[in-house]
């Protein structure tokens, strides 16, 4: 397993991996401190409930989802962005087309090893 990406990186060169039906991920820049991730979700795929150890970033690009953080629901839509604390569930519902570009820290190592979907 590679402990750090490239310096400079080009996103059409980079793959991009089916996690579930309808949400598709690439993954970026990272080290093992940080790691960010470009997430495609198509209208009505669902990332489901779950929690991790890692502090997570979320900024929503395009799209619309409803975003839940510690049992909160929000609407959110491109241009809003939204914060999860460490080993709290969360998860979203695309309501219209969209991608996320997620940032974790420290870095998803199991997503790097193909352990987590």
């Amino acid at each position: 397993m590679k402990k750090e990406s490239d310096i400079f990186l080009f996103g059409d060169q980079l793959e991009v991996e089916q996690v579930q039906d309808g949400i598709k991920r690439q993954i970026l820049a990272y080290n093992h401190e940080l790691m960010t991730v470009k997430v495609w979700f198509e209208a009505g795929a669902v990332g489901y409930v779950h929690q991790h150890p890692h502090s997570q970033t979320s900024y929503i690009v395009s799209g619309e989802f409803d975003v839940t953080v510690g049992g909160e629901t929000h609407r959110q839509k491109g241009g809003d962005s939204y914060y999860v604390p460490p080993n709290v569930l969360h998860g979203a519902v695309c309501i219209e087309s969209g991608v996320l570009i997620d940032v974790f820290s420290p870095c998803r190592e199991d997503f790097l090893t193909g352990e987590q979907k």
